[in-house]
């Protein structure tokens, strides 16, 4: 299935749930955020939250500094 993800088309497998997605950027394992179509889903529903077809999900990390 397609979902852009940070801007950009890609293909996730079938019935992927919002936990693969921060794992396909290599994003680190702590400081991040994820939105589904605008919506911030918590962390602790990673696992069990699908990412439906078509949706537009942002993986965001926290930066330190001043």
């Amino acid at each position: 299935m397609k979902a852009k993800v940070n801007g950009v088309e890609r293909e996730l497998p079938d019935g992927a749930t919002v936990d693969a997605v921060p794992a396909l950027l290599d994003a680190p394992a702590s400081g991040v955020a994820v939105a589904v179509d605008g919506e911030v889903v918590p962390r602790a529903a990673w696992g069990t939250t699908a990412v439906p077809e078509g949706a537009v999900v942002e993986v965001l990390t926290a930066v330190q500094g001043g």
